[in-house]
């Protein structure tokens, strides 16, 4: 086997990518603390073909060289915007008829293997902070809080390997 060189990739341009369908999924990052995790989550997000990231309350957001220096470009081809309060953006979502998924750990969540995407609806994954995770608030009023099976002796992992996790399981499922 050889590798396959950059143009044997055959990648589209960010004007491409802007007009390109997307899934119907939106990525929410609230008070998201490292730069190198934000960037991530939109190089993931660019590579699924995600509709939109919402950066919540103290999450940075683009221009920013640590952004960047994870997100390589995808900080210019996925749309994102920056919204303070969380809370009212999940509850604006939801009125949408947008499906509000918080990725925590909860009584009564759905495991990730369990959880099945309908392709005529639209959906937000809500990831939080590194250290307190989602917001109980945002818990509360979420339709469903998706978790994530682990087997090992850590109870967490790190939000953009969650992001890239869940993010690849909507892919999966929703991309037409």
């Amino acid at each position: 086997m050889k590798k396959k060189t950059v143009i044997e990739l055959h990648r589209i341009g960010v004007d491409e990518f802007r007009s390109a369908e997307k899934i119907p999924l939106i990525v929410v990052l609230d008070d998201v603390r490292s730069l190198n995790n934000i960037g991530s989550v939109f190089r993931t997000s660019d590579a699924f073909l995600v509709e939109h990231i919402y950066l919540c309350g103290i999450t940075a957001t683009p221009p920013s060289p640590e952004i960047h220096k994870t997100a390589l470009g995808a900080e210019d081809s996925v749309e994102w915007s920056h919204e303070p309060d969380v809370l009212a953006l999940v509850r604006r979502l939801k009125s949408e008829g947008v499906t509000v998924c918080a990725v925590e750990q909860v009584h009564h969540s759905v495991m990730l293997d369990h959880f099945h995407a309908e392709p005529s609806r639209r959906y937000a994954i809500v990831l939080g902070n590194e250290v307190k995770g989602v917001a109980q608030s945002v818990v509360d009023e979420a339709d469903v809080c998706i978790e994530i099976p682990q087997h090992g002796t850590k109870h967490s992992l790190n939000i953009s390997i969650s992001a890239g996790i869940v993010i690849w399981d909507f892919f999966k499922q929703l991309f037409r």
